[in-house]
């Protein structure tokens, strides 16, 4: 595992690190060979420098995140609140996170992408990859 994904882990408490790791693991599993590195402050996976996963720390739990999630069609990701195509589930507990669902989700983040890479370069317009 990347050493400051692990570092970001292990500064959780006890029940977060335990999903964070686990998280990691999974999304390592399934995305073994893309980049990931702490981006924004959390851990974020990328597909050609394209983010695709990651999570982080919120009040309420850890948030895994799918930056085009919302057009997966998977009921239990929630969609964002602003303009773009991310889609979220949040954990409190390790006994919550479906590994099905999860792998599922990631092979879904590798064929359903938006272009986050070059929204700056577009002036925030976002255009779908065609994958």
């Amino acid at each position: 595992m990347n050493r400051d994904i692990q570092a970001y882990n292990d500064s959780q408490s006890a029940i977060d690190q335990e999903i964070c790791n686990l998280l990691a693991r999974e999304i390592n599993r399934n995305l073994n060979e893309e980049e990931s590195k702490i981006w924004h402050a959390h851990p974020v996976w990328f597909i050609d420098g394209n983010p695709i996963v990651g999570y982080s720390k919120l009040k309420a739990g850890i948030r895994l995140m799918f930056w085009s999630g919302a057009d997966f069609d998977e009921p239990e990701l929630k969609p964002g609140t602003g303009k773009f195509k991310d889609a979220s589930i949040t954990y409190t507990d390790l006994e919550q996170i479906n590994l099905d669902d999860v792998a599922r989700w990631i092979e879904k983040s590798k064929k359903i992408q938006w272009d986050y890479k070059n929204i700056v370069k577009r002036k925030g317009v976002l255009l779908r990859i065609s994958t």
